[in-house]
């Protein structure tokens, strides 16, 4: 048998943090903080795998209307995150609005990619039509240093890219868990693997 055909670049949506929260008796807020550890497990086997490049969202322009708690609560996830991947030499990049309050001032210094091994983008503060003003602005993307996507994967339920880099989207396969993400298993991340194998991906030729 073949060796399982791998996407160069995986894309994560971790949602349901709240609803997760709320169903276990804990607030909303607490969510956030079991979504650091699946993120971190996530990076470890794409790393172990070969995954060169992964992205995960962290938090919106639209996220930070919630409660001041809960803006706290996934600002703080997003920053035990990136010190983490970080500290495990990942090659990590924040993508996002540095020019916002609501841009957590202990990720500014990864506003620049740092050396590293598995490519890790991060979005924070992140906004879709940010990101596009940036051909009109800067003349190319926002978020350029960021490769297509191959395959992205969403926790939660939710049938939906909400903003998730839309142009390095274009061509990439979209695969649903419907488990929450503090629910995070490994065999979602292999199930959504063996799926992508299977994909035709003639990129419209």
């Amino acid at each position: 048998m073949g060796r399982q055909r791998l996407p160069e670049h995986v894309g994560f949506i971790p949602d349901g943090n709240r609803r997760w929260a709320v169903a276990h008796g804990l607030s909303k807020e607490q969510g956030y903080t079991h979504g650091v550890a699946p993120g971190i497990a996530l990076f470890e086997e794409c790393r172990r795998r070969g995954i060169p490049e992964m992205s995960i969202y962290g938090f919106t322009q639209d996220n930070t209307r919630r409660a001041a708690a809960q803006r706290a609560g996934f600002s703080d996830a997003c920053t035990a995150f990136a010190h983490a991947v970080a500290e495990c030499g990942a090659a990590l990049l924040v993508v996002g609005d540095g020019g916002s309050r609501h841009f957590p001032n202990p990720l500014r210094p990864f506003r620049r990619r740092c050396a590293g091994d598995i490519r890790v983008n991060l979005l924070v503060n992140y906004d879709w039509d940010w990101d596009l003003a940036g051909l009109c602005e800067e003349g190319a993307l926002r978020s350029r240093e960021v490769r297509r996507l191959d395959l992205i994967v969403r926790w939660g339920g939710g049938r939906r890219l909400s903003g998730f880099l839309p142009v390095q989207s274009v061509y990439a396969d979209f695969f649903v868990v419907d488990a929450y993400w503090p629910d995070f298993e490994l065999a979602h991340f292999e199930a959504a693997l063996a799926w992508f194998a299977q994909q035709d991906r003639t990129l419209g030729g």
